[in-house]
């Protein structure tokens, strides 16, 4: 169990998990390099809420946001929020990911991450007869009344059941 995973189990008796996922990674030196910030998270942890503000702390040689603050911004999130949203009998890895660029940013971005109850049924569904899956989610970087997307990222998520995962490891060993 990580560090955030522990100070995510006790503090989110006291403040609840919407509030400590939002101030905890607004928090996080991992995600504060980012120059990203947790805007909103609701209740339920299903729609959470970035900005990614342009500053001269994320400019690149041309004036426009550095990709990697872009990526760096998004990155963790998905992972993170689906661990959250599944109990505590999965493993949830992130395997691949895919960034495009679409035009400069030269202002403020905004992306949102959102699950359905639909999708984590037919997460448990498909892990509980094949023991793991893979999914995709995608990710756009936009503006403020998202009318123009600067970039994509794909993230590609595994999840195992945790016991079929453990014994997994140990035969590839």
């Amino acid at each position: 169990m990580s560090i955030y995973q522990k100070i995510g189990e006790v503090g989110s008796k006291y403040i609840g998990k919407a509030k400590l996922f939002k101030y905890g990674f607004n928090l996080s030196p991992m995600y504060r390099r980012s120059t990203g910030r947790i805007l909103a998270v609701s209740e339920d942890l299903f729609n959470i809420q970035i900005k990614l503000p342009i500053s001269y702390k994320n400019r690149n040689y041309v004036n426009s946001i550095f990709g990697g603050s872009m990526f760096s911004a998004v990155d963790p999130i998905p992972m993170v929020q689906l661990m959250n949203l599944l109990d505590t009998d999965y493993v949830v890895w992130d395997k691949s990911a895919e960034i495009f660029f679409k035009r400069p940013a030269k202002e403020n971005l905004y992306a949102d991450f959102t699950y359905t109850q639909n999708e984590i049924d037919d997460i448990k569904e498909k892990v509980a007869l094949d023991k793991e899956t893979e999914i995709t989610k995608i990710t756009t970087l936009t503006n403020r009344d998202k009318s123009v997307v600067y970039c994509e990222v794909k993230k590609r998520i595994y999840i195992a059941d945790k016991s079929y995962f453990k014994n997994k490891r140990k035969t590839k060993k």
